[in-house]
């Protein structure tokens, strides 16, 4: 299955579909309100998804599966870095955001405001090991986008 020319874009959808879910298991399965800067490492997810659809839907013209796959490899590393930077926050690296930041659009009341979660930036809701959802995030995306560059560096030995 590797070997197969379809392995790149089936793992690149694979990567950030199990991610990206997993964030959104985390978030409504098990109460882990997201903060501004981990909806920013969902965002490149959403956005490889995309391509590695693209790209299998795109199966009879090789060198246009193949572009759309290394679209989704970049985007999955984009979370990837994102997810260092928030980590390093997390950590105390270095600061994050300075500001209030809401996903709440037009017009926002008092009783709203009041009801949201707050959820800062730079103190992790979950660790294993001492690593956070955002350095896991890190490791898996860099590891993933890494398999679907190099998966596509082979050779198919098959056509399916």
């Amino acid at each position: 299955m590797l070997k197969s020319r379809l392995a790149a874009p089936l793992v690149a959808l694979a990567i950030p579909l199990l991610l990206y879910g997993g964030a959104l298991v985390s978030q409504y399965g098990f109460g882990l309100h997201p903060c501004e800067m981990c909806y920013w490492q969902r965002w490149p997810h959403q956005a490889a998804l995309i391509f590695a659809a693209g790209a299998l839907l795109r199966q009879r013209n090789d060198r246009a599966m193949r572009n759309l796959t290394y679209l989704a490899a970049i985007a999955i590393a984009i979370s990837g870095l994102i997810g260092i930077f928030h980590a390093g926050v997390e950590y105390g690296f270095w600061e994050g955001l300075t500001t209030c930041s809401t996903t709440q659009t037009g017009p926002i009341s008092l009783d709203q405001i009041m009801a949201t979660p707050i959820t800062r930036c730079d103190v992790p809701q979950w660790e294993l090991f001492g690593i956070s959802l955002a350095g896991f995030n890190a490791i898996f995306s860099l590891a993933g986008a890494a398999l679907v560059l190099t998966l596509l560096r082979r050779r198919p030995t098959s056509a399916a």
